[in-house]
């Protein structure tokens, strides 16, 4: 990805988290910004645009600055910044965990901590905020939750080296810590950040091997592996999947099991190693079935067979098989929780494809444009990503109106290309 590339992204960002913060949809804050500069030529669409990165605004930020109460300055210096102005830095946003975090080892404790004593009430305290972020992330996306994100990983990562506790005390924070480089990893993540990700995913391997904690671990070693599964990094991704496993044993909790699983089935698909992918589905399966073992843990609560079966069928999507695939996820979608927008774009975007892959492009288009309506209202770029790739899907179909419209409403995204 160039530089520029890069900033003109960052910038869309900015611009939509300042859009999101007014309260106004996409279509609302065109019309606004319509009524405001006295122009009637801008549509939705042009907003997803700049917010994808696709274009830099030019006349319309005195508009912007009016409509979002920021000062003109701030967002033509933001705007030269997306440009390609190597002298200007992008207020608020270019901040990463390098940026953030202490030079050297982030966990080693200080020779002399000057800090207050802490105990049990603390890691109790932490506790809450890791879960808390993590039920946050259900209903927002990463572009939303990252600024909070780094904070909290930062002060987690500050009261450990910082304070005097004891041994047991001292354990139970690297377990948060470990906890929250999960989450962090996987906003940051989300938000197109992938080098701050898997800073946060080290960190957290590196607190939860501190803490003796396997299972945790494991998920921090499977949430890295499925990072880099899904960034072009496969094979990485595919070995770090199977050590998964591997740390968290056959003793693990089942629901951990049954997570692990299942990344080591998407990486094999992703590697194309289809009946491997299939094998250890079921050994997924297997595993959520089993009734003995260690309580889940907190990070586990929303691995279900729901989820389990998303995981599916999207292996049966990427295998072409969609009879198996569509009824799936039309399933799924027909029960599931709609304040979750982001899983529910992202589950859309495959049924897209299945149905693509069935010859159904009429059902194909209708689950496309519900997929970048939908995305284009989050921060996330993964649904951003898997919006591309449906429209990809569908410029087989040009020849059927429906797909046709979708292409013409939206082909402009193509050329956001991240």
């Amino acid at each position: 990805m160039s530089n520029t590339t890069e900033r003109r992204r960052e910038f869309g960002a900015y611009l939509a988290g300042l859009r999101r913060h007014s309260g106004r949809s996409q279509s609302r804050f065109a019309a606004a910004l319509c009524a405001v500069s006295g122009a009637q030529s801008l549509t939705r669409n042009e907003v997803s645009r700049w917010e994808r990165g696709g274009r830099v605004p030019d006349v319309w930020l005195p508009a912007f600055a009016q409509l979002l109460g920021v000062p003109l300055p701030e967002l033509e210096q933001a705007a030269a910044y997306a440009r390609g102005d190597a002298r200007i830095t992008l207020p608020g946003i270019t901040a990463t965990l390098a940026d953030l975090l202490p030079d050297g080892d982030a966990l080693e404790a200080l020779a002399a901590p000057s800090g207050r004593r802490i105990g049990a009430t603390a890691v109790d305290d932490l506790a809450a905020r890791v879960h808390g972020l993590r039920l946050a992330d259900d209903v927002l996306s990463g572009g939303d939750l990252i600024a909070p994100a780094f904070r909290e990983l930062r002060a987690a990562i500050r009261l450990y080296r910082e304070s005097e506790h004891s041994e047991e005390t001292g354990g139970g924070l690297l377990v948060q810590i470990g906890e929250l480089g999960q989450i962090v990893g996987w906003i940051a993540s989300d938000a197109g950040r992938g080098g701050d990700a898997e800073r946060a995913y080290r960190i957290g391997i590196s607190a939860a091997r501190q803490a003796g904690d396997a299972p945790l671990v494991a998920q921090l070693a499977g949430s890295l592996g499925y990072h880099l599964t899904n960034t072009g990094r496969e094979k990485e991704g595919l070995e770090l999947a199977k050590a998964a496993v591997a740390e968290a044993g056959p003793d693990a909790p089942a629901v951990a099991r049954a997570l692990f699983l299942d990344r080591v089935a998407w990486a094999h698909t992703r590697t194309g190693e289809s009946q491997s992918a299939l094998r250890a589905l079921g050994q997924a399966h297997a595993a959520l079935d089993f009734t003995g073992g260690p309580p889940a843990p907190s990070w586990a609560y929303w691995v279900n067979r729901e989820e389990l079966e998303v995981m599916d069928a999207r292996v049966f999507t990427e295998l072409r098989r969609p009879l198996r695939a569509v009824p799936l996820l039309q399933e799924v979608l027909a029960r599931y929780d709609a304040t979750h927008a982001r899983e529910m774009a992202l589950y859309r975007s495959w049924l897209a494809v299945a149905l693509a892959d069935a010859n159904e492009p009429e059902q194909a288009a209708e689950e496309a444009r519900r997929v970048i309506d939908t995305s284009g209202d989050l921060s996330s770029e993964r649904t951003a990503d898997r919006a591309r790739k449906v429209l990809h899907r569908l410029r087989e179909f040009e020849d059927v109106p429906e797909a046709r419209e979708v292409l013409n409403d939206y082909g402009h995204l193509l050329l956001t290309v991240p």
